[in-house]
């Protein structure tokens, strides 16, 4: 099976300067995998390398086989969406507003939404249950409907690929739980290659199929969340005490500290 998204080899920072080096992952169609590590290790890092905004300094990072670095970002925008925190949003723009962003790739100069792009913003905005949004300005909803409204201009776009860089911050336990369930389906449903960066440790390891463990400005383990979230993995890397038990209703790791 070709990944939807690949590192090979790569080294990516800010100028010359790494932050992160030698990195080598690959993301599958239909898998989440959860990137973790401490404060300013480079999980926002990755993500901007991956979208293609931050060119690699060594390596190279490849959409379904093709080397970002030569895709347009027309081209790059068709295949990979990026979904970012809700507080990003225009606040007086309208939901269908928003979503219809989402078509910019698709569009020549000056020219206007077509029906076909109506029609995809408003299955988009079904598949995420926002479709009785759609006429409200994006100012007025909640925070996790919010969200909700950027995966959709995400979906919009029609990726293989989605990058969301900590979608649950500034959420409580409810939309946080709604959000990754969502981007959870949307993955297996749709055989998106999903890359999320999430603090929450139990996020992770109730959403992910793999995890990343980034330390140091390295890969230090990748695996199945049972295998990266133990405590001597975490605690050496997090600098603290950590205990992993099994939570009792999901069966995935349960990490406290």
């Amino acid at each position: 099976m070709i990944a939807r998204l690949r590192f090979d080899n790569t080294t990516i920072g800010y100028g010359q300067k790494p932050v992160l080096h030698s990195i080598s992952l690959a993301v599958l169609p239909g898998e989440v995998l959860g990137i973790v590590g401490p404060n300013g290790v480079g999980k926002s890092t990755l993500i901007k390398a991956a979208s293609g905004i931050l060119p690699p300094i060594e390596g190279r990072i490849f959409i379904n086989n093709n080397d970002i670095s030569r895709l347009s970002p027309s081209e790059r925008a068709r295949d990979l969406a990026v979904v970012p925190q809700a507080r990003q949003l225009p606040e007086a723009f309208t939901t269908r507003d928003v979503v219809l962003m989402g078509r910019t790739p698709y569009l020549g100069w000056f020219a206007g939404e077509s029906e076909v792009d109506h029609r995809i913003a408003d299955e988009v905005m079904s598949k995420t249950a926002i479709a009785h949004l759609a006429d409200r300005q994006v100012g007025e909803l909640s925070g996790g409907e919010q969200q909700r409204v950027l995966i959709a201009r995400a979906l919009a776009q029609t990726p293989s690929v989605l990058l969301l860089d900590e979608p649950t911050a500034h959420l409580d336990l409810k939309h946080q739980d709604e959000v990754l369930k969502l981007v959870r389906e949307l993955a297996l449903k749709e055989d998106f290659a999903v890359v999320i960066t999430l603090h929450d440790l139990n996020l992770v390891a109730r959403f992910s199929d793999r995890v990343a463990l980034l330390s140091n400005g390295r890969v230090r383990d990748v695996g199945d969340p049972a295998q990266v979230l133990t405590p001597d993995e975490l605690g050496e890397v997090y600098g603290v005490e950590i205990h992993v038990s099994s939570h009792p209703i999901h069966g995935t790791p349960l990490v406290l500290s």
